[in-house]
């Protein structure tokens, strides 16, 4: 049957659906809307736009055979008719109508509807802070500001940035600016970590020391409160120190845009975001909503989450096609899986934190490993972090990060966990997963295997560990009670040995099976090697001894180095 459908918005989410349905359903009318005059483009690829990697703006507008995505692309093409700079200010559900004005000439058109699709995206939080509307302050939201930003520097009006903000964007674009353009880049972030709530810790500070040797400058725990300048921005005021700057990223998050929704009287969250069902409709059955203006299913909680990410909305965009065609189809949730590169490493997760599993209620754990991406014997390896989250009793896994020099290895394994996720995985489905194997790829016992091994020794009480963070706390921190027990052969330890003779204790992994070793026994003894797999023989050896608070440091030596642990 011949329907007229109404798309608002036409950035990711609205044009896949658009064509999706149009596709299956050639008679029908698809009217599609946006405010902008650019349409359909990839916004996820701004920060490398910034740095010069994609070397022309028009380049993440276009597909892949370099055709335009414009109103006469959808129109010619797709045929979609696309009317952009509209902007739709309200709608009448019981008239099944839409109010648009043109912005350039105020005119207004109502224009019906059998079925409405609500693709309004997500608009960048602004800090109610001095100075934010500022000339010089630019948030990093669609290709206008990508356009603003990039001229800026070009122009040579810009020697240092501040960068408000640590999560993907705000990193990507620290990594822009410094590394293409050789600005001084500084990071204010109010939490204690990098990516904070997607990242651990422990991960987020291997990959804030790899930034600083790169050159961006952190600050921690900070909070801005004003921006100041004469006519344009000069600096940045926290509750810590001023930072003189010349252009500042606000880059604190996102917040759907549900107003439309709203005032039609649509269920929305009291938090904010459109309410819809596994088949992205919404509580008026003639409307679909999805992308960053809606709230998706924790397939992990179970509860309603707040996910804006691209590759979800393009997704979701196809669902909603299909539905409107009537072809049943569902969306039925999310596990939030990222990642994002930062100069020579990259970062990736899936599924929660320890620290979302425990906000969510969980009883959780977690274990991190440091080893090589590939076969230890390959020549062309690197170092690969992974902490898994595992919850106790059900020793169902909850999440995976990652961090590593090679990304595609980092995000193979983040992506194999994404996989399984939704269907609830223990430690033991982990430890015997299949993954395909050659040297140059993996190692015999892939990194994944051996993480869930070791999630299963603690979780079975056979060990106990510290991370790299702890026990740079229990160095620091020291007072006599705490006894660093290094297994490796004399050769790896002679150097800590000779730094820290009254601290730094070396009994390879050979005395210690021998035993008769001067070890105190009214101590904690926190056992470490390279990467841990000889130090938790040598916990197991200990135990077997009688010595009884003994843990193993995660990731060795290579996993604290990484992070940046100083002795």
């Amino acid at each position: 049957m011949s329907e007229q459908v109404v798309v608002i918005g036409a950035v990711a989410l609205g044009p896949k659906a658009a064509c999706r349905f149009k596709r299956i359903s050639p008679d029908s009318k698809v009217i599609m809307l946006d405010r902008d005059k650019r349409i359909s483009y990839g916004g996820c690829g701004i920060p490398f736009y910034v740095s010069g990697e994609v070397s022309e703006l028009k380049a993440l507008q276009e597909t892949s055979f370099h055709t335009l995505r414009s109103p006469e692309y959808f129109k010619e093409l797709k045929g979609v008719d696309t009317r952009v700079e509209t902007e739709v200010t309200a709608i009448d559900r019981k008239a099944k109508t839409v109010t648009a004005r043109h912005l350039p000439t105020g005119k207004e058109e109502t224009i019906p509807y059998d079925k409405l699709v609500i693709a309004t995206g997500a608009s960048p939080r602004k800090l109610p802070i001095p100075g934010i509307d500022l000339p010089g302050v630019h948030a990093v939201n669609n290709l206008d500001a990508a356009e603003g930003i990039k001229n800026a520097v070009i122009a040579g009006n810009v020697g240092t940035v501040a960068i408000i903000g640590s999560g993907f964007i705000g990193l990507e674009m620290a990594v822009a600016f410094a590394d293409m353009w050789g600005l001084e880049v500084h990071v204010i972030e109010i939490f204690d970590q990098i990516l904070p709530g997607a990242n651990s810790p422990v991960l987020s500070r291997m990959a804030q020391k790899h930034m600083e040797e790169k050159g961006v400058v952190f600050h921690m725990g900070d909070q801005v409160k004003a921006i100041e300048g004469d006519g344009k921005v000069q600096r940045v005021i926290t509750d810590k120190l001023t930072i003189d700057c010349d252009m500042v990223i606000a880059s604190v998050g996102v917040i759907p845009n549900d107003q439309l929704a709203k005032d039609c009287g649509l269920e929305v969250s009291e938090r904010g975001g459109i309410i819809v069902d596994e088949h992205m409709c919404t509580s008026d059955p003639n409307i679909f909503a999805g992308g960053d203006c809606v709230l998706v299913k924790n397939l992990i909680t179970k509860q309603p989450m707040f996910l804006p990410m691209g590759s979800m909305a393009n997704r979701q965009g196809r669902v909603i096609g299909d539905n409107l065609a009537g072809i049943k189809s569902s969306f039925k949730g999310v596990v939030g899986s990222w990642c994002v590169h930062l100069f020579e490493m990259s970062c990736s997760g899936t599924g929660l934190t320890l620290a979302g599993a425990k906000r969510a209620g969980l009883d959780a754990f977690s274990v991190q490993v440091t080893a090589p991406d590939r076969a230890h014997f390959y020549p062309e390896r690197g170092a690969m972090s992974l902490e898994i989250v595992v919850e106790n009793g059900t020793r169902r896994v909850l999440g995976l990060q990652g961090y590593g020099v090679n990304g595609d290895a980092v995000v193979a394994k983040v992506n194999s966990m994404a996989a399984i996720l939704p269907y609830s995985p223990t430690i033991l489905d982990i430890s015997n997963l299949e993954m395909a194997y050659s040297p140059p790829f993996a190692s015999a016992m892939d990194i994944l295997n051996a993480l869930a091994n070791v999630a299963d020794n603690v979780a079975q009480g056979r060990c106990k560990t510290v991370n790299a963070l702890e026990f740079g706390d229990l160095w620091a921190n020291d007072k006599g009670d705490t006894y660093i027990l290094d297994c490796r052969d004399k050769i790896e330890a002679e150097d800590m040995v000779a730094k820290f003779p009254e601290r730094w204790h070396n009994f390879t992994q050979k005395q210690i099976i021998a035993g008769g070793n001067p070890i105190p026994t009214d101590k904690r003894i926190v056992v470490l090697c390279s990467s841990g797999a000889r130090s938790y023989e040598s916990l197991l050896h200990l135990t077997q001894l009688g010595f009884k608070d003994v843990c193993f440091l995660e990731g060795g030596m290579a996993g604290a180095e990484v992070a940046g642990l100083e002795f």
